[in-house]
């Protein structure tokens, strides 16, 4: 008999995971890629090359690391206060994904150089005329897809019941 994972578990098991290969690929791309020549994977489609990313996706307002930390912070808080009612275990691996990407990246922030929250963070899948892009940013990516998908099929996230307009409006 397989023991029963509660939704909580599987949302703290997808976001360990998440973090996990975040670091651990990241690790890697450091040691093996940064101040080589880039590795070519799929010809030019596909490089792995090491980048220091302070800025949000597609490098956006890298002078906003502090800013982007903030968020991330705000991000786990959000989640982990929503762990408690969370009831869909397809709505623990979006929340998982989500958090794992951002708790991700946070690390680097928070431990790279600079550090402090102003840290860069290690990006090093480039997929030409895309992105360059690590392990953190797919959970996030891969999350918010689930996210919209269940949202967009009516999947109810927890068994909270929430109040109707008419209800607001009395008291």
């Amino acid at each position: 008999m397989r023991p029963k994972v509660s939704v909580q578990g599987l949302l703290a098991l997808v976001t360990l995971v998440g973090i996990a290969a975040d670091q651990i690929t990241k690790a890697l791309a450091v040691a093996d890629l940064e101040g080589k020549a880039p590795r070519h994977i799929l010809g030019d489609g596909l490089t792995l090359d090491v980048y220091r990313n302070s800025g949000a996706a597609f490098s956006f307002a890298p002078m906003a690391t502090l800013l982007f930390s903030a968020i991330a912070v705000s991000v786990a808080v959000v989640i982990a206060r929503q762990a408690s009612t969370l009831r869909s275990s397809a709505w623990a691996v979006a929340l998982g994904l989500i958090l794992a990407g951002a708790v991700g990246n946070l690390v680097d922030r928070l431990l790279r150089a600079p550090g402090g929250g102003r840290g860069a963070v290690v990006d090093f899948i480039d997929i030409r005329y895309f992105a360059t892009f690590n392990a953190a940013d797919s959970c996030i990516t891969a999350g918010a897809i689930l996210a919209v998908l269940l949202s967009w099929r009516g999947i109810v996230m927890s068994d909270q019941t929430t109040r109707t307009e008419e209800e607001t409006l009395t008291g």
